[in-house]
């Protein structure tokens, strides 16, 4: 528990004290977010400071290593590849930001070229995440679909593949579309980390190593899993003091694509990927948006919502900006609520 605490303190800390800092280096060397021309009318946000996901990513990574220097513990392989999968995709979003900067438009690579960085990042990924079992056999995932665990039979590693990079690919953009006004990505994705420490905890005190029974759990590295969520989750939370609201600082797709991995990868590592699509519920909901959208245009030549992403409807609807980011957190709050609920539910005794 220890490790989580320290884990989340750091993370705060270093991400709140650190935005500013970056606020401040970005602004003076024009790193601001261009605004596109269609849609809601955010002309006033234009030259905002991007690429603020940089700073809650590298906070990330230090409150992650702080908390295993305090604790003189080494890092475990479960909690490694989520970083890593949560950094190779910061790494594809600061690409596109970097271009959206230098080329001064507010569309940075090309869809294909950006998909192209995701899928390589997620088969390194795929690959390892199914291999390096530690001392009991247990890998940090299997070729299994799951829910709240594992289920059915294997569906083999080019199965197994294809499904990671549809899971990583799709969050990642899903969190993408969720960052479209001040603060929404940052808490929708909050709630689902914070989640995921309690699962990783719940997990860690109901492991079948240490005591096996009907509903343990075959998970590796619980324990890390939770000091992952926690670091991501503390970094966040300091980011999103200076993103709430008017916004002084955006994440660009440098910090949405990052957030969207480190969800997908928490998935595939605690053994709950298929509970994802319940714990980031908003997320999930405001794809399905551009998904239906963009299907009924090119079908019918009819729009079902005024704009998409979701978000975007409620504004042109006349929703106040802060409106929509409250009532849509509640949402979110309201998914990972239920998501858990769903979690914890096996255990409630039977009659």
């Amino acid at each position: 528990m220890t490790n989580i605490i320290v884990a989340g303190a750091v993370g705060l800390i270093l991400s709140m004290l650190g935005t500013p800092l970056a606020i401040r280096l970005f602004s003076r060397r024009g790193i601001g977010q261009e605004v596109r021309e269609e849609g809601p009318q955010h002309q006033g946000k234009r030259g905002t400071p991007t690429m603020g996901g940089t700073v809650f990513v590298l906070a990330s990574l230090l409150a992650y290593g702080a908390s295993h220097l305090v604790m003189l513990e080494p890092p475990t392989v479960s909690g490694g590849l989520v970083l890593f999968l949560m950094t190779g995709l910061a790494a594809v979003g600061f690409i596109d930001d970097f271009i959206k900067i230098y080329k001064q438009r507010s569309l940075g690579l090309r869809s294909g070229a950006k998909a192209l960085g995701q899928l390589i990042v997620g088969a390194v990924f795929a690959f390892l995440v199914v291999r390096q079992p530690n001392v009991y056999g247990i890998t940090p995932a299997e070729t299994r679909l799951s829910f709240l665990r594992d289920f059915g039979p294997s569906i083999g590693m080019i199965g197994f593949t294809i499904w990671v990079l549809i899971m990583i690919v799709g969050f990642s953009n899903a969190v993408n579309l969720t960052d479209g006004l001040d603060g929404l990505a940052s808490g929708a994705t909050g709630v689902v980390l914070a989640a995921y420490v309690l699962i990783g905890n719940w997990q860690l005190r109901n492991n079948c190593i240490d005591q096996l029974g009907p509903n343990c759990y075959w998970v590796r590295d619980p324990l890390d899993l939770a000091v992952v969520a926690a670091a991501v989750l503390g970094a966040l939370i300091g980011f999103l003091w200076w993103n709430a609201p008017p916004a002084r600082i955006f994440m660009g797709d440098t910090g949405s694509l990052a957030l969207g991995g480190v969800l997908a990868g928490l998935a595939i590592a605690t053994r709950t990927q298929l509970l994802l699509i319940i714990l980031a519920g908003l997320c999930v909901v405001i794809t399905l948006s551009v998904i239906i959208q963009v299907g009924s245009f090119k079908l019918t030549g009819k729009r079902v919502f005024r704009m998409a992403p979701l978000q975007h409807h409620f504004e042109l609807k006349g929703w106040a900006e802060t409106t929509i980011v409250v009532r849509f957190w509640l949402i979110a709050m309201l998914c990972a609520a239920l998501g858990l609920g769903l979690f914890y539910v096996e255990w409630m005794p039977r009659p």
